[in-house]
């Protein structure tokens, strides 16, 4: 039997009003995307990148179309339906890296897992567990500004998956990045891909680099795919 994707759309379209023009943003998106893959979406900036992760996390509603998550329509869920799913099965990655400065790597890592009710020790045991992964098991205590930019992504990678999530969604996440660092954190999410059973998504403006991770790229232009 042939599993189930993770995420499916169906003839996606977003259009935003600004003022008296309609924008565009999307059109005819069809994607699906499982388990087991690195899926990179690369594009200039304006292409639709942004938009396209944010309707599939359920962060923004489709003007017609659907996206389905392990079956569901996102359309179907109400906003509380929609929080908790985000809260369970998907995981962020944003080029910003958004950890709390007044954290250490192991407590922005823990911080998820406690708002979600994990117990204390798999809090512990998970948090050590997915920053041994990323390489930081010796940095854990330090704050988000005595790490390097490849240091604090990598946390952020950590704290995307601690909660073992069905999908990660990774925004630009080598956009502050020098190349080899860059390379590194695409380098890093392969590896999770391969160890913890998750499907990724990357939208990502360096085609350069992510052509050497990706197990699938897709290109994206003025809101439509061009290649695949």
């Amino acid at each position: 039997m042939t599993e189930q994707p993770l995420i499916t759309t169906r003839d996606l379209e977003r259009i935003f009003t600004i003022g008296d023009e309609q924008v565009r943003a999307l059109h005819g998106i069809n994607l699906e995307a499982r388990r087991g893959e690195l899926l990179v979406i690369t594009g200039p900036s304006g292409s639709g990148k942004t938009t396209l992760l944010n309707l599939l996390a359920g962060l923004d509603t489709a003007t017609s179309g659907h996206v389905y998550f392990e079956g569901r329509d996102l359309a179907a869920l109400s906003e509380p339906e929609l929080a908790e799913l985000r809260r369970r099965k998907i995981g962020f990655v944003f080029q910003s890296f958004g950890l709390l400065p007044l954290l250490s790597a192991y407590e922005n890592v823990e911080l998820p897992l406690r708002i979600a009710g994990w117990g204390r020790r798999d809090r512990a045991r998970r948090t050590g567990e997915v920053l041994a992964m990323v390489g930081l098991e010796g940095r854990m205590n330090h704050r988000p500004y005595e790490l390097s930019g490849g240091e604090q992504q990598r946390v952020a990678v950590a704290r995307a998956i601690a909660h073992r999530p069905s999908l990660v969604l990774a925004d630009e996440p080598t956009g502050e990045l020098d190349s080899r660092t860059g390379a590194a954190v695409f380098g890093l999410l392969q590896t999770v891909v391969q160890q913890e059973d998750v499907g990724i998504i990357v939208a990502s403006h360096d085609v350069t680099i992510a052509s050497h991770f990706a197990t699938r790229l897709l290109g994206l232009s003025d809101g439509t795919f061009v290649s695949s």
